[in-house]
């Protein structure tokens, strides 16, 4: 018996081995891409701590990357950055959600339906032309300098990625696919969930990339442009000061934010579409 049960675990471990070793290869491949894609900044930000330690680029101009980091450890301490960073959270998430909710539907139906899409796409188009910028006045001139205005500011940019990604992800599944369902006789409903969305989740996520992008834009804009509060609030106020190292790490925390969330999406992308074959360079 014991020596059935010695069979087993050798076998097991034998079984085992190679997973490890995959498991091993991927986190390093991982590493790999980390470093390599770290050393580009740490050279720049070194060389950009010892230009200014030395005088040779004015700290008003360009405040060293320790200056910057004091900013940034003393907004931190005193809870003001906490504080302005999850009221921008909060506006970029409802304006997203609202927005691209609103989108993602509109792309459903106008992909389709051929009527609604000649009903409503020329329209939709046009009004995707028209810049954040070029809205913002207008829109704070119907709702004031409140959330509501800021909400709708986000919620445009967020709306239009998704409405136009999902209804090309739509109308570009491959016609051959629906000859093999017609063959396999699938219905309207099955062809939805099993053939047209599936194919279509690519075009999607892409939307949502885009929609978190351009919301997030959105909500510089609506915070520059009059709030009390939040982080294009806090850079505004540190503009009005000549407060340079605060602006710059309102726009650090921009851009850090911006970086997690895409990394989320693609995460989620990496998950959801592995049967997608793609060129890895």
């Amino acid at each position: 018996m014991s020596n059935q049960a010695e069979v087993l675990r050798n076998s097991i471990s034998r079984v085992r081995q190679p997973e490890a070793a995959w498991l091993n290869a991927k986190w390093r491949e991982r590493l790999h891409i980390i470093v390599v894609g770290a050393v580009l900044p740490i050279i720049v930000i070194v060389l950009w701590q010892l230009l200014g330690a030395f005088g040779v680029i004015s700290a008003n101009f360009l405040p060293t990357p320790f200056a910057i980091a004091a900013s940034f450890k003393d907004l931190l301490v005193n809870g003001d950055l906490i504080r302005h960073l999850q009221i921008s959270l909060g506006r970029a998430a409802v304006g997203l959600l609202i927005g691209g909710s609103i989108g993602l539907l509109f792309g459903l139906g106008v992909g389709f339906s051929d009527k609604m899409e000649k009903l409503l796409d020329p329209s939709m188009q046009m009004v995707r032309m028209i810049p954040h910028l070029a809205l913002a006045p207008l829109i704070i001139l119907w709702f004031g300098f409140g959330e509501v205005s800021k909400i709708f500011i986000i919620a445009n940019g967020a709306f239009f990625p998704l409405y136009i990604n999902t209804f090309m992800g739509i109308r570009n599944v491959d016609n051959k696919l629906f000859e093999v369902s017609r063959v396999l006789e699938f219905s309207r409903t099955k062809q939805i969930f099993k053939l047209i969305l599936p194919a279509s989740l690519p075009n999607i996520f892409l939307g949502l990339r885009l929609s978190l992008a351009l919301s997030w834009l959105g909500l510089v804009v609506a915070e520059l442009i009059g709030s009390q509060e939040g982080v294009g609030f806090l850079i505004n106020f540190a503009k009005q000061n000549s407060n340079t190292e605060v602006i710059f790490v309102g726009i650090i925390i921009f851009a850090a934010v911006g970086l997690l969330v895409d990394v989320s999406v693609r995460f989620l992308e990496r998950k959801y579409l592995q049967w997608r074959e793609g060129f890895q360079g």
